[in-house]
Parts: structure tokens; sequence; C-alpha cells
């Protein structure tokens, strides 16, 4: 059976940092692209960031390439989200996600496996 498992969420003032991981089980993880996702009660849920099956591609978006960075450690079966300047704009519920291909893509149906999010709250 498949895990992901997100941990690392919180309440942090404005222009704090926080690291989020992502532990994978039940899969080949390094066979696979991995995403990090968040969403907003009411809202789609949006792709943030992903780096590429070996870690040698990532892409994030415009909003956030300034301040976070993707990472993984496909020997710990573990990815991380460093987020640094946080804004209250970034407050939503972070979701990892293990992609069905080798690449990062931004769309949802790229993505097979869905953590069970952890809540990020930047305060102002």
């Amino acid at each position: 059976q498949v895990h992901l498992v997100e941990s690392g969420g919180g309440l942090v003032q404005a222009g704090g940092s926080l690291r989020l991981s992502c532990v994978a089980s039940g899969l080949n993880f390094g066979s696979r692209a991995m995403g990090w996702f968040r969403q907003a009660p009411g809202k789609e849920r949006e792709f943030v960031a992903g780096i590429s099956k070996g870690g040698g591609g990532t892409y994030l978006i415009d909003s956030v390439k300034e301040r976070f960075s993707i990472s993984r450690d496909n020997t710990k079966n573990t990815g991380w989200l460093h987020m640094h300047m946080l804004e209250p704009e970034d407050t939503d519920i972070y979701y990892c996600a293990a992609g069905n291909s080798t690449d990062v893509y931004t769309g949802l149906a790229h993505y097979d496996y869905w953590g069970q999010g952890t809540q990020v709250t930047g305060s102002s």
C-alpha cells in the first residue's frame, strides 16, 4: 500500500521559513517525479514545485521560485519543500504527490499518489 506522509507545516511569521518533508513508502519513489501542491478552502489545488526522478530537473511557479526550493533524497524515499520569506499569501494546505512519470508536470493528472496534507500559515 502506498503512503505519502507530509510533515513540517506550522504557523510562522511573515518572512520566516519552514521545511516540509514528504516520506514515501510502498512505491518505487526514485522512479517517479515528485510534486508539491497547495490548496485553500474553496479553491482548486495548485501546483507549486516539482522535481524529476533523479533530482536533476526542478520547476517552481513564479510566485515562489525566488523564495522556495525543492529537493529529494531517493535513498531515504524523502522529498522536501524549503520555504523561505513566507508571506500570508502562502497560507494553504500543502500536499506532496508522486508522479506517474519521470519528469515534472504541473497538472494534477500527472500524479498518482497524494499525501494527507500539512497546514502552512504565514501570519502578518
